[in-house]
């Protein structure tokens, strides 16, 4: 790469908006990551963008971390690298005005909405008289209902009829969740004026029960539209299963139908991206998204990079390993509590019944596959440390010894996670 001056480098340490280029984040949970990312993504080459510094409010509650802490752990190791391409920075699952005044004030131009509190989370399961009497109390929060009703969306891909048990059941599932996308939609402009910063908004439905449809999809993106919001992605909630920390679980030939009805939407009532949350080593459907969007998404990651700095606990420090796995077992059933998992920990060997620490490293870290028909299954070792994260890192004994170990062995965790990211980038390639 061409060296590039010392005035370029520091603007280009600054987060920027990155348009429908493809675009991939990176999480890092514990502000030692972005070399490795950094590394993965240079390997990698081609058309995909980086989201360097991307944490939720979640994520900063449970590390202690600030949205300025975020930042600088990510924009320090990208002006020493003298990185010269466009890159951003995703405040993710944001919720209240609040968090997107903290967030931009700390530079954040990458805004992930999460009105997930205001979805219905039950509305699929509804008989006629209950989905009738639901309807009645959000009414004024669907005001769209008529103008909707009876229309046949004709597509490429497939029809989508607006008929009154759709629309009903659109409306309350998610006629509070659009508004309360639109406010913060505002709240979001307001202060990125207010800052003389660029912004872009990703809509996040993602965390719902049950999916998104194609015609709830087409719903919440025109009325975006009609009130002049615009988006760069939108998080539907897919198919299938999307668990944290573990591949794809569900037919990936319906997923690939829905996809591309999914994509024409975006493609129609944007364009826009379409995100794929919980992204962590969903390598399965990789490729599906990739192709049948070409190249228009976004990919979200996380907790796959902290389960990569345990890994560097394993080959180093066995003793201190073991201890992160009993710790995480007993924090377990509290900590999953705001995730979608399924592990449990009785299913999970305790460390002391594995002698070889390759093989608990195995269970704990590696046990995941994919079947010949596209279904995902794991060991319940790697949920388990997944959901746990917060618990070890804010532990006043165990959080220090693994940064000490990732300071001493940062050459290990950059290294681990280059192969690791690889394995992702290679398979978000479409032709």
């Amino acid at each position: 790469m061409t060296p590039v001056s010392s005035e370029a480098a520091v603007r280009r340490a600054t987060p920027s908006a990155l348009g429908l280029a493809p675009s991939f984040g990176f999480g890092d949970r514990l502000g030692v990551a972005t070399p490795g990312h950094l590394a993965a993504l240079r390997e990698a080459g081609g058309p995909i963008r980086g989201i360097f510094a991307q944490q939720s409010i979640r994520e900063m509650t449970r590390t202690q971390r600030s949205p300025e802490e975020v930042m600088r752990a990510a924009a320090s190791v990208l002006r020493d690298a003298n990185f010269d391409d466009p890159w951003s920075a995703d405040a993710d699952h944001l919720k209240t005005p609040e968090d997107i005044r903290s967030t931009a004030a700390a530079g954040f131009v990458f805004f992930t909405l999460d009105p997930s509190d205001e979805v219905d989370q039950q509305a699929d399961g509804y008989d006629a008289a209950t989905l009738a009497a639901k309807f009645a109390e959000v009414r004024d929060s669907a005001p769209w209902f008529a103008d909707y009703s009876g229309r046949v969306i004709r597509m490429v891909a497939g029809t989508i009829t607006l008929d009154e048990t759709t629309l009903m059941r659109a409306a309350v599932k998610y006629g509070r969740a659009i508004q309360r996308a639109i406010d913060l939609s505002r709240a979001v402009e307001t202060e990125a004026k207010r800052l003389r910063q660029p912004f872009e908004i990703e809509l996040s439905v993602d965390e719902t029960a049950e999916p998104t449809t194609p015609a709830e999809h087409f719903i919440i993106a025109d009325q975006l539209q009609q009130a002049g919001v615009r988006i760069v992605s939108l998080a539907p909630r897919f198919v299938g299963e999307f668990e944290k920390g573990i591949d794809y679980r569900g037919d990936v030939a319906e997923l690939e139908q829905q996809l591309r009805l999914h994509a024409e939407i975006a493609a129609e009532l944007g364009p826009y991206k379409l995100s794929l949350h919980s992204g962590s080593d969903k390598l399965s459907m990789y490729s599906q998204l990739a192709q049948i969007t070409r190249g228009r998404f976004h990919v979200k990651t996380a907790g796959t990079s902290y389960l990569e700095a345990i890994r560097v606990a394993a080959r180093q420090d066995e003793r201190f390993f073991r201890e992160i796995i009993d710790f995480s077992r007993m924090h377990y059933d509290r900590d999953k509590a705001t995730y979608h998992v399924s592990a449990r920990v009785e299913d999970a060997p305790s460390p002391d019944e594995v002698l070889d620490v390759a093989v608990l490293e195995r269970i704990y870290l590696d046990q995941w596959s994919v079947t010949p028909h596209g279904k995902g299954f794991t060991e319940p070792g790697r949920q388990i440390l997944h959901c746990t994260f917060g618990s070890v890192l804010t532990d006043p004994r165990l959080g220090p010894m693994l940064s000490d170990l990732l300071a001493t062995h940062l050459d290990t965790y950059t290294e681990l996670l280059r192969d690791h990211f690889q394995r992702h980038l290679r398979a978000l390639q479409w032709s």
